[in-house]
């Protein structure tokens, strides 16, 4: 979610196939009582008829099979997702909460950590578990309160020892420029240390620590044996020549990134930078380049995050047009806006562009009560085709297929009702991810749900397993 001023190669196991091949059946669980499921012979594009307050509608695909509700004081607004062997790690405004996902149709919460400073963007490895504080705050510790801007102490990224998932240990904070609003977990090559690119912006001259110009991202390392020694090694500048200016109450200027996403085992890197889309080099963990920069002033607003294809010949830039808390999937707003970008790479090294192909944007009309635009969203391990799961807040969830760059499909989709009939009240999916056979949902209101797809064209996804996932330190698998 945008800020408004307001105070992670993973290792994969695949599962062998028998020689006359291995159909992989997921057993249907009924949905809730309260769902209303679209019609078997309805496709999944189907149906404008936006649902009433609180009623789930989907393609009988893709339905929900368990929901655990946010609770104090963890009743704050809930964000992203990272995940580790049986359990899912979510962030909350006021901290973070461990779940039990060994059996996905009932989670269990293991523990739950009071530490607030949004968005609480959240990482792990090993027996590490970070977090990102992106508000002033009066000090770095879990009980620190809200402070002007003007009177910020501190805020950067917090650092948990989470060997015992019962009992998460704060270890350490590193203070950086700005703040953190998202980091993305980046392995270091010699497997001793891991790198957080940390992404932020919002520069005034007002807000301590944060002057302008503010063009670059801070990196973290981490010593994995030394965690408490964590400091900022680098601050690339990514922008020399400023960014894109932007246009007031339009389009946003460039200032540092909103979010990162690597791809290690290809050393490269997409960063979605307010105004600006980019390419970057990450041999050089500590010096990334920018190789390619690409903008939309037509219909691009604020440029949110990225998704590669497994090949790495594609990327997805989303919009979040009305930083997340503005009704954008109406016919006033159109196809085009707050909608994902698709983009072939093409070329090689330093000479790889970016080439646009095409938008994608779900295919039903929102309520004018509910924020709906693109957010966080992982790569289904397809093999032979491109597809992911997205969220879309109060959109809901929607499986759509890129592998033909040019014409995207919706494949499945789930939705809740709005929150009201008659009120704008914000809420939704923040993050829709997919882990090992299920997809993962942080509601903001409604806590964590989970989702069970079941269609031909994503079945091999099930040969692919994740020991650990950060969706923005992009895996990658088999297949091409």
């Amino acid at each position: 979610m945008t800020r408004l001023h307001m105070p992670r190669l993973r290792q994969l196991r695949i599962v062998g196939l028998a020689a006359t091949g291995l159909l992989v059946a997921s057993v249907l669980v009924a949905p809730p009582s309260s769902a209303q499921v679209a019609p078997l012979s309805a496709p999944a594009t189907a149906g404008n008829t936006i649902p009433g307050v609180d009623e789930i509608v989907s393609s009988p695909n893709l339905r929900q099979i368990a929901n655990v509700p946010k609770v104090a004081p963890l009743d704050a607004t809930n964000s992203d997702i990272a995940f580790q062997g049986k359990y899912a790690f979510a962030g909350n405004y006021n901290g973070f909460v461990i779940y039990d996902i060994s059996r996905p149709s009932a989670p269990k919460v293991v523990s739950r950590l009071l530490c607030p400073g949004s968005q609480n963007d959240i990482s792990v490895h090993g027996d590490l578990l970070f977090l990102s504080t992106d508000s002033p705050r009066s000090d770095d510790s879990c009980a620190s309160t809200s402070v002007p801007s003007s009177e910020t102490k501190w805020e950067g990224i917090k650092v948990f020892d989470i060997k015992d998932k019962a009992n998460p240990r704060y270890l350490k904070s590193v203070q950086t420029a700005c703040g953190s609003h998202t980091h993305t977990l980046v392995p270091a090559k010699d497997k001793k240390s891991v790198y957080l690119y940390v992404s932020s912006y919002g520069p005034s001259d007002t807000y301590v620590g944060c002057p302008p110009p503010h063009d670059s991202i801070s990196i973290i390392k981490v010593p994995l044996k030394k965690p408490t020694e964590a400091a900022v090694v680098a601050m690339p500048n990514l922008f020399p020549d400023g960014g894109y200016p932007g246009i007031p109450r339009e389009k946003t200027a460039t200032s540092g990134c909103h979010d990162i996403t690597v791809y290690p085992t290809k050393d490269l890197a997409a960063g979605a930078c307010m105004g600006d889309g980019i390419l970057m080099d990450i041999r050089d963990r500590e010096a990334p380049r920018v190789i390619n920069r690409v903008r939309d002033t037509t219909n691009f607003a604020f440029w949110h995050s990225a998704t590669f294809n497994n090949a790495g010949t594609k990327v997805i830039f989303t919009d979040e047009l009305g930083g997340g808390g503005a009704a954008t999937c109406n016919e006033a707003i159109g196809p085009n806006r707050g909608a994902d970008a698709i983009y072939d790479i093409t070329g090689r090294g330093d000479a790889r562009t970016m080439h646009f192909r095409s938008y994608y944007k779900i295919p039903r009309n929102n309520a004018d009560t509910e924020n709906c635009v693109a957010h966080n969203g992982s790569l289904i391990p397809v093999l032979g085709r491109d597809i992911m799961v997205q969220a879309w807040y109060q959109g809901g969830i929607s499986v759509w297929d890129f592998t033909d760059s040019a014409n995207p499909k919706e494949i499945a989709f789930w939705e809740r009702g709005p929150l009201s009939a008659d009120t704008f009240v914000g809420g939704g999916t923040w993050s829709a991810y997919y882990y090992n056979g299920h997809i993962y949902s942080n509601d903001m209101v409604k806590g964590l749900d989970v989702l069970e797809l079941n269609d031909w064209r994503t079945w091999t996804a099930n040969l692919t397993r994740y020991k650990e996932l950060n969706v923005q330190t992009q895996p990658s698998y088999l297949g091409w």
